[in-house]
């Protein structure tokens, strides 16, 4: 069998920790049994393309054994759900915090300012563009070499691990579920209630702002398939983008003067949208830097 690979070692510890709390809380979670079910998958095709690797130990076989880890994300993520289910919910503080700082909701009144079909369509191209900067950062990163690939493959990962992990401790739905459940007229008012556990049976969300285009349904489709009430606060995003912006730059890729107005649109369309409040857009742009350099010191160690 061919080494482990250090992605795979960052994902066996998020595996390990999260399952742990699983087996703490499993009498009070709602599906532990698929969670453990997801485990022994990804266990399982970890094991599987590690040895298809060792077979053919190719280049484009380890492209498939870090690829393999960067799309069971997607599987990681609803994770999140089934443990913020049991904690109280704490978007009120979220969005008084946007009304102390700014007066107002941003996530309400951006899209009324700039409500045209072109920011619409600009704003929605933005935040589709999300795993597809992931993606061309990793194709660049193979053009370069092995060693680029298996670091910023790792600190990609690694990055989101991170993020995953304060979600799991801050049960934070995001405006367009929070805004859905108290009214965007008490919202306006400035009136923020607790929800307590509300989310965990309710999954009600407001409709995408802005005019029909490409790019609002290909959004609407994305969050109407794997969206959940969780995950808001800062903003992964932002976070994450941010990383491969600031790993085009560590190495002067050009990538990142192509990805330049792509990033600036997402940043923005995470308030547009509704997706995000404003200081979790904030906080997404603060973090970013420290989540990545964490992420290289653990690549270094492990």
């Amino acid at each position: 069998m061919s080494p482990i690979l250090k992605i795979e070692k960052a994902a066996a510890i998020y595996c390990a920790l999260t399952t742990v709390a699983m087996f703490c809380l499993w009498g009070q979670l709602a599906q532990p049994l698929s969670m453990l079910a997801w485990r022994a998958c990804w266990l399982a095709g970890t094991v599987s393309v590690a040895a298809l690797h060792h077979r053919y130990p190719t280049r484009p076989m380890l492209f498939l054994r870090i690829a393999f880890q960067l799309v069971c994300l997607q599987q990681w993520y609803p994770d999140i759900y089934q443990f913020n289910c049991l904690m109280p919910n704490l978007d009120h503080l979220f969005a008084g915090a946007d009304q102390a700082l700014f007066g107002c909701q941003p996530a309400l009144q951006f899209s009324q300012w700039l409500s045209n079909h072109y920011w619409c369509e600009a704003f929605n191209l933005g935040y589709v563009s999300y795993y597809p900067m992931i993606l061309v950062l990793m194709l660049v990163a193979y053009r370069h070499g092995d060693d680029m690939l298996r670091e910023y493959s790792f600190v990609v990962l690694a990055s989101f691990f991170i993020y995953y992990l304060v979600f799991l401790c801050l049960p934070v739905a995001g405006p367009q579920f929070y805004f859905a459940a108290v009214g965007v007229d008490q919202i306006s008012q400035g009136v923020f209630p607790q929800l307590g556990t509300y989310f965990a049976h309710h999954t009600e969300m407001l409709p995408n702002p802005g005019t029909d285009g490409l790019f609002r349904t290909l959004v609407d489709m994305a969050q109407q398939s794997g969206e959940r009430p969780q995950a808001a606060f800062p903003s992964s995003h932002i976070g994450i983008s941010t990383i491969v912006m600031l790993l085009c730059a560590r190495h002067r890729l050009q990538l990142g003067l192509w990805l330049l107005p792509l990033w600036l649109l997402l940043c923005c369309a995470t308030v547009y949208i509704q997706a995000h409040y404003a200081v979790d857009a904030i906080a997404g742009l603060l973090t970013a830097p420290l989540v990545c350099a964490l992420s290289f010191r653990c690549y270094k160690r492990l």
